[in-house]
């Protein structure tokens, strides 16, 4: 099933299903806020808008994009906020924005499902205008080696994988290189019924636009 058809097929459960990495990743884009506030921020992944309102607040416009249509449907519902866009676009084919636009770009949960990091991060390095910050917010590695990755429920309440993709660490490093950003800062996250003493449920990295 394609990535954007799968999403399409979750999106009328994906609020409401239990994910602890979904929980996870909505307290860590908030741990993430900047100090001040930005003129536009691009949520690039947006989903069902689980963040978009958080980062409205902290924003004079919010781009919110998504190659699924259903996910795109619901944000579109749930808020009705002017300073939000939503755009259907493919992440990795042009991004429907000015150059050196934004003051930040964020990913949540939606790099797994991309073969390639380097384009992908390359348009939102494009987008970022000099000083403006990459973050990012995904499946810990450590999760993916133990067989980890997006799956939903179907309606008998079997789970259904998303394709998803492998990423060292050493593969965001390169990656944030490679587009020319410099990598701020790396944490690891943990959901409150985690065990502390297994992997990581998430992985976050800060990186700027030199300029």
């Amino acid at each position: 099933m394609r990535i954007d058809a799968a999403y399409d097929a979750w999106a009328p459960s994906y609020d409401s299903q239990l994910n602890r990495t979904r929980d996870l990743d909505a307290q860590v884009a908030r741990t993430l806020t900047p100090s001040g506030p930005l003129a536009l921020l691009i949520e690039a992944g947006c989903g069902t808008g689980k963040n978009t309102t958080h980062y409205a607040g902290t924003s004079s416009a919010v781009l919110a994009l998504d190659f699924s249509a259903g996910m795109l449907a619901i944000a579109r519902e749930r808020i009705g906020l002017a300073q939000v866009q939503f755009e259907q676009a493919d992440l990795q084919a042009a991004w429907p924005c000015v150059p050196a636009s934004a003051d930040r770009v964020c990913f949540h949960l939606v790099l797994e499902h991309i073969a390639d990091l380097v384009p992908v991060l390359g348009h939102a390095a494009t987008a970022l205008k000099p000083g403006g910050q990459l973050i990012i917010s995904e499946l810990h590695p450590a999760r993916q080696y133990r067989g980890g990755q997006a799956h939903y429920l179907d309606a008998a309440g079997n789970p259904v994988p998303v394709t998803a993709h492998l990423h060292h660490l050493r593969d965001y490093l390169q990656a944030i290189a490679a587009v020319g950003l410099q990598l701020q800062a790396v944490d690891e996250h943990w959901h409150a019924q985690d065990d502390r003493q297994g992997p990581p449920r998430l992985l976050s990295l800060v990186a700027q636009r030199p300029g």
